[in-house]
């Protein structure tokens, strides 16, 4: 447990202004520690996409910094953005995969974007399709696929680079309940193997049933924090 107070994620008073005064997010001030698991939720506009933003540094905080690992955000030049980008795995509610890729090459593309030998993708790529269970599709190409084996091919492709950080972004959205359960199984392993998670999910019935930390954003602020939390407040 002691990695656990090594912070990974660290937000300090941030607040994000949009240009049309909307406030997105008012002085949030978080940490979350390397290896936890932790579920982001709240209604729809209430600041969980521009957190998730921030974490990748495609928004800006008005004021506050947020850092992920060793890295102050704000400091980032330019050119360093895709690096840091590329040490943060992400998983969407709608797969992305490269329609006219096959599976293995969705997931060694994640690898060639950040210049790895064609040795290393060959070992690698095996690897991750293997811990996903897809070894034996890795010729077919997503159409060919059902929504879960492509969200299996996405979790593939996010953590190819083992990442130290994952952000899952609804990546039960699309799926039916038994699926779903399939994919938390998965990203409880990744978890497991060291991986930070940080995952944005309305889904009232894996919250409640992983028991993991949960945050709750409403109207820009953090309106609970629970370390083995529920979807609701039992209040």
């Amino acid at each position: 447990m002691l990695a656990r107070s090594v912070k990974m994620i660290k937000f300090e008073n941030v607040s994000k202004i949009y240009e049309n005064n909307v406030k997105a997010l008012s002085d949030i001030n978080i940490e979350i520690g390397m290896g936890e698991f932790v579920f982001l939720v709240g209604p729809s506009g209430s600041g969980k996409s521009t957190f998730i933003k921030m974490l990748l540094k495609e928004v800006e905080p008005t004021t506050g910094q947020v850092i992920v690992g060793s890295t102050n955000l704000s400091k980032l030049t330019r050119k360093q953005i895709p690096y840091f980008r590329r040490k943060v795995g992400m998983v969407f509610q709608d797969f992305r995969l490269i329609p006219n890729l096959s599976v293995y090459e969705n997931v060694a593309f994640a690898m060639k974007v950040v210049e790895a030998t064609p040795k290393e993708i060959r070992k690698r790529v095996p690897m991750v399709l293997s811990l996903v269970g897809l070894s034996h599709k890795y010729k077919m190409f997503p159409n060919e696929l059902s929504g879960g084996e492509q969200q299996r091919v996405s979790l593939a492709r996010a953590i190819v680079n083992n990442p130290s950080v994952l952000i899952a972004d609804e990546p039960t959205g699309n799926l039916d309940p038994e699926t779903a359960k399939e994919i938390m199984e998965l990203l409880e392993d990744i978890n497991r193997s060291g991986t930070t998670i940080v995952m944005a999910t309305h889904a009232k019935d894996i919250i409640d049933s992983m028991k993991k930390r949960v945050i709750a954003i409403e109207k820009g602020s953090i309106v609970r924090d629970d370390r083995k939390g529920m979807y609701e407040n039992e209040n």
